[in-house]
């Protein structure tokens, strides 16, 4: 039996005639739809695309293989979840993909505490800072950050996470005095090297009334949050990281936060589901839990207790 998700990029760069395009809507990497599909030509032994530098055409065994597709993922998008199951309260198991820092800090929380409000819910967390395909790993819903892209999927903003500059006081102290972004150019900056891309993300800031950005040049980079944090606590510089990873430390002195005016807009937080159809009770009570304002701002506060206690000893 060949692998589904084969089918689903197939179908996805069909219906847009483009790899990248239908990469975006997947929420992968180009280069992994690619493979994926010449895997599924070679598996069928069958062309199904004619590729040229400018298209991307199904050939005649590509358009009847899509027909059947499409059909066949329509058929299963219908699915009525709810009459198979017939659930009068959350249950079953529920796979969420978040990023690890988001997912241990606010995430986890809140679904210990739905787990005792559901007795018969079992939860699959699985935390990565890379990008999933929903379909293949069986996801009922995803995290996602920032702005996304246009998709077929489902997305509902619960949360905005402002992204913060910060320092500690004694490496404030020893170094000279921050006024405005281009003071940064004689400071050193931790740099976070996106897990998808392995690019440094940039810096961002309003400054004067206008977004910009700065590539921070460094010769320090990691390519996990909390590591981030955890060498900004240790002096080794500064680093912009989201409000969720920073708010204990700032509140309590440990980090103190730099450019203040020059706050970009916060991050988006979105839950990405694959569709609004046949939705099963316990992901409706997930996006139900994470839409009410008090639940995310419980959690996004919450500190980790041992880290509490070091930063305070």
């Amino acid at each position: 039996m060949k692998n589904l998700s084969q089918f689903v990029n197939f179908t996805a760069v069909a219906r847009h005639g483009s790899f990248t395009q239908a990469a975006r809507e997947l929420s992968l990497a180009p280069s992994s739809v690619s493979n994926s599909v010449a895997r599924l030509e070679e598996d069928l032994g069958i062309r199904l695309f004619s590729r040229t530098t400018r298209s991307v055409k199904l050939t005649a065994e590509g358009q009847r293989l899509h027909a059947k597709c499409s059909k066949l993922l329509a058929e299963i998008d219908a699915l009525d979840l709810r009459s198979i199951s017939d659930e009068e309260e959350p249950s079953g198991t529920l796979r969420i993909g978040a990023p690890i820092g988001y997912g241990t800090r606010v995430m986890l929380p809140m679904l210990a505490d739905m787990q005792r409000r559901y007795p018969e819910l079992d939860i699959d967390l699985r935390l990565s800072d890379e990008q999933v395909n929903m379909v293949s790993e069986q996801l009922d819903v995803v995290v996602r950050f920032g702005t996304l892209r246009d998709s077929n999927m489902i997305a509902r903003q619960f949360d905005l996470q402002d992204l913060v500059l910060c320092a500690t006081p004694s490496y404030l102290a020893s170094h000279a005095r921050i006024r405005r972004v281009a003071d940064l150019q004689h400071h050193v900056l931790v740099a976070f090297r996106l897990p998808t891309t392995g690019r440094d993300r940039p810096l961002e800031f309003l400054e004067g009334g206008k977004a910009t950005s700065l590539a921070p040049s460094t010769r320090f980079r990691i390519s996990h949050g909390e590591a981030l944090v955890e060498a900004v606590l240790l002096g080794v510089g500064l680093a912009q990281v989201p409000m969720f990873m920073a708010r204990h430390y700032l509140e309590s002195g440990a980090l103190v936060e730099v450019l203040r005016p020059c706050r970009p807009a916060p991050l988006p937080v979105s839950l990405v589901m694959s569709s609004a159809r046949g939705r099963p009770a316990r992901v409706q009570a997930l996006v139900d839990l994470l839409v009410s304002d008090s639940t995310v701002q419980a959690a996004s506060v919450r500190a980790p207790a041992r880290s509490a206690r070091r930063r305070s000893a």
